[in-house]
């Protein structure tokens, strides 16, 4: 009984310390050194704090905030003899945060030291971590309890949350990240396993570690933040797994929208052949591969938002392939059937494999069990069948379907038309009838306009295509009106848009304007960032018989793509971006290479072939300006035998199917039969080709037939509305 009677005393006398000092707290009096308290310059006994305006009354909820306080400052207590002064501060701005008295915490707060706590702080957790053999031949005491150490890391980081509601971003953010600094400092390995598991302090930490970031971000320190994230995720702070993932998925956003360009990973320990992301994109598709591991594993549950943030990470990284694999690989109840198979029809026709995409959403189209209008997999279905001439019919079955339901939703209907307009235009180019394609051609109009109505003109894609549509037809005022309304709505930030007015003001012959808008539009662009504007450039000076200019504008082009080609080793660049850049390089070679030759400078020309050869020695390009070379020295059967070559590799090559008919004439008369078929093959691969329909009239002349003239007239009609570039 006497021990249970001295614990029971021990207890009340404790109660009554902690009574007295809370009493001093909010009454501004000291705390006297009686019944055996030290009078520590750490203690309340040699300190003076006013509080008043502190509310000391409290309901129900108060008073068990009270009984927690009153319960963790008893456990300090006992293991240090007395609660001091900063320890005191933290119980009391812990009370009033949970009372929701913000300011008056943050001034509770401010009153402790946190300058001279943390040296303490860290010195306890140093001895903490320590072997055992160490604590043994170590003669010190902790500077303090972990207790203590929980209770005022908790004070500290509640002073952050105190100062992020006040709107104080900056300070917060500071104040939080001392919390980390000392742990970093103390614990350069990460936290050992099982590290404060008997208080709150790990929890804290936790809390402390997902916050900084925030802090940061709400204080406009976005490369603060990026730090912040990958010092959450680098350091080993026994994080758990729904901490760790959440972390992981905000840093992945913030990545990819914030706008912000992260500089690579320092990390401090890596193997030689480790992966180090190089940019956001990277970055951000690494975190959310992670994230979807552990969804796969069931260690976290299923999120829908990762797939949609991986899509979005992969396409712009020109990695559809790589979502491809990760949508099949889903677990089944993770996303609907509907959803997938649109998901990976999207991927595969980013990817050009048209007749995959298609044949999904045939699969989902034809499903008799589906419930749903399906009304946006019939425009993708419309809009990839038009985009192939295989499937043009298919399309337009498509297209038809789509615009009874569309009839009530004008947005619908004018993306319906469009498309209508589209795969019209494309089926007339194909007709070998002129009738019909003039009939074909009438439809695509009225469809392209109809479309353009309903948008009131507010839809560029529809502009464009209305503008590319007149300028094929050669109606060219009309072009050229929809490419001003163009420019206009876009404010000329569209590249493609400046190309077409050029190439339609060439096809009016005002050279001297499209000049003009070229510069224009080489002054908005940059010819770093859209080299083919100088090659567009180049053939307008060819085309006004400036060649010594031109010739000077290819150079200055060939060197912007060979910085261009450098930076390969240096920025991961799409690959469509990549086969962009090559093919431009490769054309340039050919076209200065055609330049020399009407120059009559051979050592020159052969040089850019040469160099065009070491990029593709596969190209039917190359081959058809080495014909014309071999032509310009007067070297017929070379010429014939290079031309002859490149349709080997491109049965389709327009411009040589051209020059093979006109050197198979030249070099016999009794070859005009196969002269004429090589030109009616150019025709039905471009109906508007002037150099084909002349060189067709002068084989009919030949012949004497009264269907020369008709060719004449066709390529006279042509030549003088022809552009310096293909309007498409």
């Amino acid at each position: 009984m006497s021990i249970k009677y001295w614990l029971y005393k021990q207890k009340n006398q404790l109660r009554s310390k902690l009574g007295k000092m809370m009493k001093c707290i909010c009454s501004s009096e000291q705390l006297q050194a009686d019944e055996g308290i030290p009078a520590s310059s750490e203690s309340l006994a040699t300190r003076d704090y006013s509080a008043s305006g502190f509310s000391s009354r409290a309901g129900d909820a108060d008073t068990r905030a009270d009984t927690s306080n009153i319960e963790e400052a008893e456990s300090s207590l006992r293991e240090s003899g007395f609660l001091n002064y900063e320890e005191a501060r933290a119980l009391l701005g812990r009370l009033e945060y949970q009372k929701g008295n913000v300011e008056a915490a943050l001034t509770v707060f401010e009153g402790i030291d946190v300058a001279a706590v943390i040296p303490r702080i860290k010195a306890t957790i140093v001895r903490r971590c320590e072997l055992p053999r160490r604590h043994s031949q170590s003669n010190g005491t902790p500077p303090m309890s972990m207790h203590a150490v929980s209770l005022l890391v908790e004070a500290i980081f509640l002073k952050a949350k105190s100062l992020q509601v006040l709107g104080r971003y900056k300070e917060a953010a500071q104040t939080c990240s001392a919390i980390l600094d000392t742990f970093e400092s103390a614990i350069p390995e990460g936290l050992p396993e099982k590290f404060a598991s008997d208080c709150k302090l790990l929890e804290t930490l936790n809390k402390a570690v997902e916050l900084l970031p925030d802090l940061w971000k709400l204080a406009f320190g976005p490369q603060e933040a990026i730090l912040s994230y990958r010092r959450a995720l680098l350091y080993q702070w026994d994080l758990d797994v729904e901490t760790r993932t959440r972390i992981e998925k905000d840093f992945a956003v913030f990545l990819l929208y914030s706008g912000h360009d992260a500089s690579a990973p320092n990390l401090r320990s890596q193997m030689d052949d480790s992966y180090i992301p190089r940019n956001n994109v990277e970055e951000a598709v690494l975190l959310l591969l992670l994230i979807l591991k552990k969804i796969f594993l069931k260690r976290v549950g299923w999120d829908p938002s990762i797939i949609y943030h991986l899509g979005f990470a992969l396409s712009i990284a020109g990695e559809c392939r790589s979502l491809t694999c990760q949508i099949e690989d889903l677990h089944p109840g993770f996303i609907e059937r509907r959803e997938k198979y649109t998901s990976l029809a999207l991927c595969y026709h980013a990817e050009g494999d048209d007749s995959i995409a298609l044949n999904l959403l045939r699969n989902l189209l034809n499903n008799r069990e589906n419930r749903f209008s399906c009304e946006f997999e019939l425009l993708l279905a419309s809009k990839i069948c038009t985009e192939n001439s295989s499937f043009l019919e298919e399309g337009m079955q498509y297209i038809h379907k789509l615009l009874v339901p569309s009839e009530k939703c004008h947005e619908r209907a004018s993306v319906a038309n469009h498309l209508l307009g589209l795969s019209l235009s494309a089926q007339s180019r194909g007709m070998g009838s002129d009738a019909q394609r003039i009939s074909l051609q009438s439809e695509a109009l009225e469809a392209l306009e109809t479309a353009q109505k309903m948008t009131r003109g507010m839809n560029p894609n529809i502009l464009l295509s209305l503008s590319l549509e007149n300028a094929e037809q050669r109606k060219l005022d009309a072009a050229l009106y929809y490419t001003k309304q163009l420019l206009a709505l876009e404010g000329g930030s569209n590249i493609k848009c400046w190309i077409l007015l050029v190439r339609i003001l060439s096809a009016q012959k005002r050279y001297v304007d499209a000049e003009i808008m070229l510069d224009a539009a080489l002054d908005e662009a940059g010819k770093w960032d859209h080299p083919g504007l100088l090659r567009t450039k180049a053939k307008l000076q060819i085309v006004q018989g400036h060649l010594t200019d031109a010739v000077e504008t290819y150079t200055k082009l060939l060197a912007v793509l060979q910085v261009q080609r450098k930076s390969f080793q240096v920025h991961k660049l799409l690959l469509q971006d990549r086969q962009s850049i090559t093919s431009l390089e490769l054309e340039t070679w050919h076209d200065l290479a055609n330049v020399y030759a009407s120059l009559s400078q051979w050592r020159d020309a052969e040089i850019c072939l040469s160099k065009s050869e070491a990029i593709n020695p596969h190209s039917a390009s190359r081959l058809h300006s080495a014909g014309l070379l071999y032509e310009a020295k007067g070297m017929q059967k070379e010429a014939l035998k290079s031309f002859e070559k490149a349709l080997d590799i491109d049965p389709n090559h327009i411009q040589s199917l051209i020059s093979t008919a006109v050197i198979v004439r030249q070099l016999s008369e009794q070859s005009v039969a196969v002269a004429k078929s090589f030109l009616t093959d150019a025709l039905r691969l471009d109906r508007s080709n002037h150099t084909a329909w002349y060189n067709l009239g002068l084989i009919y002349k030949s012949e004497s037939s009264a269907t020369a003239l008709e060719c004449f007239e066709a390529a006279a009609m042509l030549q003088e509305s022809e552009p310096i570039e293909p309007f498409r």
